[in-house]
C-alpha cells in the first residue's frame, strides 16, 4: 500500500526498574493487541537505547517505544494495550505525526507509503530503521561511534533514541530536529556521518532499511521520555 497515512504516532514510555517484569511480559502480549487496534495500518512495538552505539550494551530496558500508522487522522489511542502501559510508566509521551520523506521498507512493508516530498516548516523527526546482514554486524558497529558523537553535536538537534525489535541486528534511530534545514544540514554536511553514506552501498550492512522524515504536529506528555534538550544550538 503506497498510500500516505494521515496520521503516524511514536509513543514512549519510562518504566521503573520495579516494572521491568512487567514491560518485558507486555513486550511479548502487545505487538498484536496493537496492530489490531480499528484503523492501524502497521504497528511495531521497540525497545530502545542510548543511541550511542547499537550493540546489546547501548540497550535502555527501562524506556519503551511503539511506533503505529493510522488510517484514521483521529487515530491514536492504543486501547488496552496502551493503557497497561499507562498503568506502569512513571514517564509518557505521544508524538504526532505527518510522513513526508519515506525510502526503503520494513518488515517488507511501507508503512509511511510515498510521500511527495517537501519541507515541513517547524520542528521535524527523522526514523531510520535496519535489519543488518549477520555477517556485516561488526564491521557496522564499528563505524557507529564516530557519526553517534557527530551527532550529539549537531546544531538542531532537540531529542535521540535508539529503537530496535530485538536487542541485535534489528535496529534504528529516531531523532527530533529544530528544523529541517537542521536535520539535512546533520545529513549531508558532517563528515562522519557523509563517510559512512558512501561507505553504505558497498559495504552491503543491511538486508533491508528504511529512511523516514516527518513533520511534528504535536507532542503532548513528558518531553524528558525522549530524551529532550531544549538548548539545541
Amino acid at each position: 500500500m503506497n498510500a500516505v497515512p494521515p496520521l503516524v504516532t511514536l509513543h514512549v514510555w519510562r518504566v521503573p526498574r520495579r516494572a521491568l517484569g512487567s514491560a518485558l511480559l507486555r513486550m511479548a502480549l502487545d505487538p498484536r493487541r496493537l496492530r489490531a487496534r480499528p484503523g492501524v495500518r502497521f504497528g511495531k512495538l521497540l525497545g530502545t537505547g542510548t543511541g550511542t552505539g547499537f550493540g546489546p550494551g547501548d540497550a535502555d530496558l527501562t524506556r519503551y517505544a511503539a511506533v503505529m500508522v493510522w488510517d484514521d487522522p483521529d487515530g491514536g489511542e492504543l486501547g488496552p494495550a496502551g493503557a497497561a502501559w499507562d498503568s506502569i510508566a512513571a514517564q509518557s509521551a505521544r508524538v504526532d505525526l505527518t510522513p513526508l520523506v519515506s525510502r526503503g521498507s520494513w518488515s517488507e512493508q511501507t508503512p509511511f507509503g510515498d510521500p511527495p516530498g517537501g519541507r515541513a516548516e517547524g520542528t521535524v523527526l527523522a526514523l531510520t530503521r535496519a535489519r543488518l546482514r549477520p555477517v556485516k554486524a561488526l564491521t557496522f558497529w564499528r563505524a557507529v561511534p564516530p557519526v553517534a558523537r557527530e551527532l550529539a553535536a549537531a546544531p538542531g538537534l532537540l531529542a535521540r533514541f535508539g529503537i530496535g525489535e530485538a536487542p541485535i541486528g534489528w535496529q534504528g534511530t529516531v531523532s527530533i530536529w529544530r528544523s529541517a534545514a537542521d536535520l539535512t544540514g546533520f545529513a549531508y554536511r558532517q563528515p562522519e556521518h557523509r563517510a559512512v553514506i558512501a561507505r553504505t552501498p558497498a559495504a552491503r550492512w543491511y538486508a533491508e532499511d528504511l529512511f523516514a522524515r516527518f513533520a511534528v504536529q504535536g507532542i503532548s506528555g513528558d518531553k524528558a521520555v525522549l530524551g529532550w534538550h531544549e538548548g539545541a544550538r
